[in-house]
């Protein structure tokens, strides 16, 4: 799947490409007969009023600029949980506009029940298992997911900046210890992964984890204890080691 990217008011946006629409199902119900396409048009920023229910309410009744906001509001924490998922980062932008299609086409099921960000994860998990199955690959977390930051650029400023109190030995220490929780992540069954990223790097509650998985919330707290176990396992050592030294 090609894509394209473009901006609005700074922002960057999936566009589906014209050659896409004929083979997209048909707009939500209610909607009249178009098929969905992120455009150029300026769209002013989103407001207090336009919560996520209401953009979904006005996508089914034929607004495709609503739509367009949710893209907007959610590509790029799309784009970051679909990094956790592959190595290839090339296909993550192929696999978020899959998403944010196949959302687009189910939008009418979408009942306000749970939040809109975690019925979007679920498609989302979903549409980058199935592309894994496909290339056959095996997912993981990549080292800038662990990192796990909001903002992309807030994560390499703080990476690169030594403080009064740093040296190339805490630093170094420092990498260590990521690149053991990262291998930590990679070794966690794929339910037990996916419920600590949830907690950890997404900040969701319990229970919208548990909508996320579609599990009972003492599976979801017994998932993330078991993956916070299984990596203190794993960087404990180290933290020991490092208590002992004297830089």
């Amino acid at each position: 799947m090609h894509h394209s990217d473009g901006a609005i008011c700074g922002v960057r946006y999936i566009r589906a490409p014209d050659r896409m629409a004929p083979q997209m199902a048909e707009p939500p119900q209610r909607a009249p007969r178009r098929d969905f396409k992120v455009t150029m048009t300026v769209i002013p920023p989103t407001t207090p009023a336009d919560s996520d229910l209401q953009l979904v309410e006005r996508t089914v009744a034929g607004d495709q600029r609503a739509y367009e906001l949710l893209v907007i509001k959610y590509q790029r924490r799309i784009e970051r949980l679909i990094s956790r998922m592959v190595r290839d980062t090339d296909l993550v932008p192929d696999i978020a506009q899959e998403t944010f299609i196949r959302a687009y086409r189910a939008l009418h099921q979408f009942r306000g029940e749970a939040q809109f960000y975690t019925w979007l994860y679920r498609i989302a998990v979903n549409t980058a298992k199935k592309a894994l199955m496909d290339m056959k690959r095996n997912p993981v977390i990549s080292e800038n997911a662990l990192r796990g930051s909001d903002d992309e650029d807030e994560t390499s400023r703080l990476g690169h900046e030594l403080t009064s109190d740093e040296t190339p030995e805490t630093v170094l220490a420092a990498r260590e210890i990521a690149e053991a929780v990262n291998a930590a992540m990679e070794a966690l069954p794929d339910d037990l992964r996916q419920a600590v990223t949830l907690r950890e790097i997404e900040g969701l509650t319990y229970e919208e984890i548990a909508a996320a998985m579609d599990c009972p919330i003492g599976t979801v707290r017994s998932r993330i204890f078991r993956a916070r176990e299984a990596i203190s396992a794993r960087v404990r050592p180290l933290l020991e080691n490092q208590s002992g030294k004297r830089w």
